[in-house]
């Protein structure tokens, strides 16, 4: 019998990498979620981030920005936390542990120091993008 797949959330920072860096490890882990090797999940305020940035820091245009989104929801099941979480001082960061709290994701997979810091929430390890492709066996 096969075990269920694995179930992630990716931080705002393995998508923008996995798009504004072509090659980049991001860009593998989200092509492997693009193939069904793992079950992401994302959520409105996770993407409505993702957009966010790619506009102000990378210059995407408006229907760049909506392309990358269209990408990311063809790939990930949308989530919408009911619950607030007040752990880390940056309130993104609160907005990947919602996601993972209400998805019930075994893995969050982030680049962001102070998400590292905790190496899980609530039983939700917490790794980087290449621990994340070493699991999975890309």
């Amino acid at each position: 019998m096969k075990a269920d797949k694995i179930s992630v959330v990716f931080d705002t920072s393995v998508y923008i990498s996995a798009f504004a860096i072509p090659g980049s490890l991001s860009e593998q882990a989200f092509i492997a979620a693009m193939r069904g090797k793992v079950r992401l999940f994302t959520s409105p305020a996770i993407l409505t981030e993702t957009a966010n940035i790619l506009r102000s820091k990378f210059g995407a245009t408006e229907d760049e920005a909506i392309l990358v989104l269209r990408q990311i929801n063809r790939s990930a099941e949308i989530i919408r936390p009911d619950a607030s979480i007040d752990k880390l001082a940056d309130t993104p960061d609160n907005r990947i542990l919602e996601c993972a709290v209400a998805a019930g994701a075994s893995l969050v997979v982030t680049g962001d120091r102070h998400i590292l810091k905790l190496k899980s929430y609530e039983a939700i390890g917490i790794c980087r993008v290449a621990e994340f492709l070493h699991t999975i066996g890309r």
